[in-house]
């Protein structure tokens, strides 16, 4: 029993042992004491908010130590330019007011995201020998215990998507799309909602902050589909898509060399399960637990591997950051209407940024002297100019998309190859004799082709270098081999039949899912407990090892 106490009070004591994520047992702990309080105050607006907010913030000091001291600074200076915006009736003071908000918020991603790279990229250019010390990082892993490797994570979790989320409140005040709140403890709620705190999905404030006004309900259908999504996210996390992680692609993608073609061939298909599982899983549990809490959030994935193209497979994954992209970025530079000074200025930062990264100087020269040759034949034929602008505005998007999952190679290559692959498709569409052909080979193989390009782009997301890319690429284009297939898939026949369920499952028509859901909503509250009990019991006798951390937490 007193074992037991002890466990209590370290869940809830200010030392950080190990971080808490969703998938473990302290965080059940800590949600059934805020879901007990809740219940006792929600009818309490105000004190619902308030109390949400505080333990929001205890959540993240127990996933990231001290780092929720700059989420608090953050909130407190866009809180107080969104009110400065609310008054002000001048328009430069309005835009100069949410253009330091955007800039002191992506300043503070930028540091923390890419300040290593740019201080090994002066010193590679200027021949010095400055040394990047992140003194926060240093000060928080002495002071709060971490459990951080300071040289190995220097991104705060979820700072990425706390950073979208501040910059579409203040863009939105200053569109004029919403009114500023009038409580910080309410923004605070609104930034920090630990449900979506970490990996998102990111909340659009205009549907959110309406959220927050209203008095709480949790109907029959609410609690089941709450409940569902919880354990279908464990299930996706823990029990499929770790399990195939650990048992299998870690491996291949470990040494790539030590494989066959065939093993490295299933590792990359694999990894597109495991990413999805991984994500979604982790989507699939917050969004339920915001619905426990009486707070939707949006879809953020729609069977993505369902996608017949490129543009539809980025308008089923990751919905939200898809759609911040387009609302924040791709429309403001121009969208599919024209280029801008903004689209040419980021383009130009990109190419330096890949120069430098390619150790080939020359390209920056290239770039400049395609620039001429494309504003030359602009001028000439303004349709060209158009078609050029567009693309740009496209590329320009998904390249920082790539640039914001690290400041790499490999991942700018993963971003320019997804935009590659959205501009290909916007051309190929207007000739392909198959694209209004609807019988099911022909998308079938519309499917086929679009996940397998998905799944060789993730090669450099998923490797660390390109040298280990290109082992990879080796492997599958010289040593691909199906004669090793049968004694492969025997020899690990567990991984491959979770695998191969994954995929069935995701690929079993909406109507059919939405059905066994509702029939799961719909049962009695002694089916739900069972469910629960079998879900945990099964999940803890499938996991082979401690639960990995989810992909995301690294962007």
């Amino acid at each position: 029993m007193s074992e037991f106490f002890e466990y209590i009070i370290s869940v809830f004591s200010v030392y950080n042992k190990s971080p808490m994520f969703f998938v473990n047992l302290s965080f059940w702990v800590f949600f059934s004491f805020v879901f007990a309080v809740f219940s006792v105050i929600y009818k309490r607006l105000t004190l619902r908010n308030l109390f949400i907010f505080l333990v929001s913030v205890f959540f993240y000091y127990k996933t990231s130590g001290l780092f929720f001291i700059l989420f608090l600074i953050s909130i407190v200076y866009d809180f107080s330019i969104a009110k400065a915006m609310e008054k002000s009736q001048s328009e430069k003071i309005r835009k100069a007011l949410v253009s330091t908000s955007v800039i002191l918020n992506l300043g503070l991603l930028i540091y923390f995201h890419s300040a290593y790279f740019f201080t090994e990229s002066v010193n590679e250019i200027f021949h010095t020998h400055y040394k990047m010390i992140n003194y926060f990082v240093s000060w928080t892993s002495h002071s709060s215990n971490s459990h951080f490797d300071i040289n190995r994570i220097i991104l705060p979790a979820g700072l990425s998507f706390h950073t979208f989320q501040t910059i579409s409140y203040t863009v939105d005040v200053y569109r004029r799309k919403i009114k500023p709140l009038n409580n910080i403890f309410d923004f605070g709620f609104f930034i920090m909602f630990f449900p979506h705190l970490v990996l998102g999905p990111i909340a659009k404030p205009s549907q959110f902050i309406p959220q927050m006004k209203k008095q709480y309900s949790l109907s029959q259908y609410q609690f089941g589909l709450a409940l569902f999504m919880i354990l279908t996210g464990l299930i996706k996390k823990l029990l499929v898509g770790d399990y195939m992680a650990t048992n299998f692609i870690d491996k291949i993608f470990g040494n790539p060399l030590l494989f066959t073609g065939f093993e490295n061939l299933m590792a990359v298909i694999g990894y597109s399960m495991q990413v999805y599982l991984d994500f979604s899983g982790y989507t699939d549990i917050g969004t339920g637990i915001a619905l426990l809490l009486g707070f939707k959030l949006g879809l953020n994935f729609n069977s993505p591997y369902k996608a017949k193209n490129t543009a539809e497979f980025w308008k089923r994954w990751h919905i939200s950051l898809s759609s911040w992209l387009q609302s924040y970025l791709y429309i403001p530079i121009g969208g599919n209407r024209s280029g801008s000074w903004v689209s040419y200025l980021l383009i130009s930062l990109l190419t330096i940024v890949l120069s430098i990264l390619l150790h080939a100087y020359w390209f920056i020269g290239l770039m400049a002297a395609l620039t001429v040759v494309f504003i030359v034949l602009g001028k000439v034929f303004p349709s060209f100019r158009n078609a050029v602008n567009t693309n740009i505005n496209l590329m320009v998007t998904m390249l920082i998309g790539g640039f914001w999952h690290g400041a790499t190679l490999n991942f700018l290559i993963w971003g320019g190859l997804n935009g590659l692959g959205l501009v290909f498709y916007k051309f190929w569409r207007k000739i392909s004799p198959y694209e209004k052909i609807k019988t099911w080979p022909v998308h079938a193989w519309k499917v086929f082709i679009t996940f397998m390009f998905i799944s060789f782009t993730r090669i450099y997301f998923r490797t660390e270098d390109m040298a280990q890319a290109k082992e990879v690429i080796d492997k599958l284009f010289y040593d691909l081999k199906f004669s090793v297939a049968w004694p492969v898939i025997s020899n690990m026949w567990e991984v491959f039949t979770l695998m191969l369920i994954a995929f069935v499952i995701h690929w079993l028509p909406s109507s059919l899912k939405w059905q066994y859901k509702k029939l799961f909503i719909r049962s009695h509250v002694v089916v739900k407990i069972l469910a629960v009990v079998c879900t945990v019991f099964i999940i803890y006798q499938g996991m082979s090892s401690e639960s990995k951390p989810f992909i995301y937490f690294q962007f």
